[in-house]
């Protein structure tokens, strides 16, 4: 089965690109999930946070995988036995999203012990832990919005107020949506996206998760 794209997650690119991301997961794939091996209910999964969104940031997953990856209270444990093989995948964005979720379930056995296995160079370590996965729960970050929801790498926001853009003339105006945000993992008070065009830092409490 082929994939189908999942347009919202890529924003930024045209829709040519997109089906050219999708033709050359199937292809690097075999059309099947490159963490489980399922063949039904394929779609492109962007592993966040991203610099391009391009091919070499995406995956090819299930439903199944997708949902738990992003569902944390739906996991299920047998279902990622699967990383014992995946998790050697070649492809650096299947090795990042196997370190995140065999660092999500470290408390069970097996998991660690695959996670103890696992290499992964500076620069993809450092993507893998982005989303603040692998760090004690104590020690961890949380960042919230206006209202106290919890937000995590790449939600939307929308600015609940006009903000002054430090260091220039612009104004972020209230209303103004902000997608595919970026946590500030020293201050649980920031996070990062684009407005108009501009990278700028944002406060948490002058959002909503949207």
């Amino acid at each position: 089965m082929q994939a189908k794209a999942i347009i919202s997650n890529f924003a930024s690119l045209k829709q040519t690109e997109i089906m050219s991301i999708e033709r050359e997961l199937n292809k690097r794939s075999g059309s099947k999930c490159e963490l489980c091996g399922a063949e039904e209910n394929l779609k492109i999964y962007q592993v966040l946070p991203t610099k391009k969104g391009g091919l070499d940031e995406s995956i090819l997953a299930c439903s199944t995988c997708i949902d738990q990856i992003e569902n944390p209270d739906n996991v299920d444990l047998n279902h990622w036995r699967c990383l014992n093989d995946s998790m050697w995948n070649e492809n650096v964005a299947v090795q990042v999203v196997a370190w995140r979720m065999l660092s999500r379930m470290r408390a069970a056995e097996w998991p660690q012990e695959l996670l103890d296995m696992m290499y992964l160079d500076e620069d993809t370590l450092a993507w893998a832990q982005a989303t603040g996965e692998g760090e004690d729960d104590e020690n961890k970050l949380v960042h919230r919005d206006s209202n106290g929801v919890i937000l995590e790498h790449g939600d939307s926001v929308v600015l609940i107020k006009d903000l002054k853009v430090k260091g220039s003339s612009m104004v972020a105006k209230q209303g103004t949506a902000v997608r595919n945000i970026r946590l500030d993992h020293e201050n649980a008070e920031y996070i990062e996206g684009k407005v108009d065009g501009q990278q700028i830092v944002i406060i948490t409490q002058y959002v909503k998760k949207i």
